[in-house]
């Protein structure tokens, strides 16, 4: 299929576009580690079937040095021994927040626990915006059919104003 629009063609999508990217600046210069914001933003895309936000963010890995089993395996992270405990907890924060629908309990006591024995008040709140943002963003490209391949990293660094 192709796209269906492009948002940032639009006088209203483009203002739209701009606010979730001042947004989106403002996680990522929060005390989350960039790592496991795109760890968590990779995982969230997988889950939703968004092929760009899915390849934005193993791009933007990739750029950062991430090795490249630690970028193939976010799908099945629970299965690997290329996570920290921290980044676990994130992950699982991710799937819980991206599955609301799918579980009757949303997040579970047990994955917030793990995430609040690893991230500071700062960094919790980073990650809880990071799970509604990325869910967000995948929704757009899901609804739009925006496809994955032709993301370059860093091309939208400059769309904050």
């Amino acid at each position: 299929m192709e796209p269906r629009m492009d948002l940032f063609a639009n006088e209203f999508g483009a203002k739209f576009a701009k606010r979730m990217a001042n947004v989106g600046m403002l996680i990522m210069q929060s005390e989350l580690p960039k790592s496991t914001q795109e760890l968590v933003s990779l995982r969230a895309s997988q889950i939703n079937g968004c092929g760009f936000c899915a390849d934005a963010h193993s791009k933007e890995l990739a750029a950062a040095g991430e090795p490249a089993v630690r970028i193939n395996l976010v799908a099945t992270w629970r299965e690997a021994t290329v996570y920290t405990e921290a980044e676990q907890a994130a992950l699982a924060l991710a799937e819980e927040g991206t599955r609301l629908a799918d579980a009757a309990t949303g997040v579970s006591d047990e994955t917030w626990a793990q995430v609040r024995k690893h991230y500071n008040d700062n960094q919790t709140a980073a990650l809880v915006a990071q799970v509604a943002m990325i869910n967000a963003a995948n929704r757009m490209g899901v609804i739009l059919h925006q496809k994955g391949g032709s993301y370059e990293p860093g091309m939208f660094a400059n769309m904050q104003g």
